[in-house]
């Protein structure tokens, strides 16, 4: 089976690097113009960009400020007119152990929320209003394993901040669906990427692996074709659902 996104626009955003860039990748390989979102990467966006082809467009914005999430779909919209598909991939992950000054664990715990809570929650609703305008859409968020299984104690407000992601997705799936707007969640385990670097030096590559059923980690090139299926339509009835990427690592 052939996935044919030609048509189609899709918003990326975190796209510069991991697990967007692979989503951006796909998206453009299945004939998408596809908006890249970075935050300070610029070089590795344009290159992407470059890579991709076919209209794909790079667009900056600080996703912790909630006006640049408001001027970043306007600027996507405005340059391609009409958006099909919202994958909210950007997140960061801030340890922050509660040993950490109440001042310091605060900043952290706020900033995580924004940028992974807010941040899709802004673009969700100005994707709503703009597909109940153009005959529906897809919202895909990129959520975590962590949301249904927690984390470690370091990083309480990346699992909360992913479980608030899915009660999102599930809201938007309830209260837009008979509007043609469609919404799921994908939820990776730990997969190898730039952001999971500070990880895997504090706890190493073995205790990684232990917790999961195949014998390599998760790469973002085995999530990128679960999100573009979705982008494509084919799976329209499984909205408000969640597919787990976490190589077994529920069953394990």
């Amino acid at each position: 089976m052939r996935i044919d996104l030609s048509g189609t626009s899709v918003l990326v955003t975190g796209a510069s690097r991991g697990i967007g860039a692979a989503v951006a990748r796909a998206m453009g390989e299945a004939g998408a113009r596809v908006a890249i979102h970075y935050r300070g990467q610029r070089q590795q966006a344009a290159a992407l960009a470059a890579r991709i082809g076919a209209g794909a467009e790079i667009f900056q914005a600080d996703l912790g400020n909630p006006e640049e999430c408001l001027a970043l779909w306007e600027a996507v919209t405005a340059r391609f007119g009409r958006v099909n598909t919202l994958v909210n991939n950007a997140g960061i992950a801030i340890a922050s152990p509660l040993e950490s000054a109440p001042g310091e664990w605060l900043q952290a715990w706020d900033t995580t929320m924004a940028v992974n809570l807010r941040a899709p929650a802004i673009l969700s609703k100005l994707a709503i209003e703009h597909f109940r305008n153009h005959g529906g859409g897809r919202i895909i968020n990129i959520s975590s394993r962590a949301a249904f299984r927690g984390d470690q104690p370091p990083y309480l407000a990346y699992a909360a901040s992913k479980g608030g992601l899915v009660a999102l997705t599930r809201s938007i799936a309830r209260g837009f669906g008979k509007e043609g707007v469609i919404a799921f969640n994908v939820a990776p385990g730990f997969t190898r990427t730039d952001m999971a670097k500070d990880f895997l030096d504090e706890y190493g590559e073995d205790y990684v692996a232990g917790d999961i059923a195949l014998r390599r980690l998760t790469e973002p090139e085995d999530i990128a074709p679960i999100v573009v299926f979705l982008a494509s339509g084919l799976g329209d009835h499984s909205t408000g659902g969640t597919i787990d990427v976490n190589a077994g690592s529920y069953v394990h």
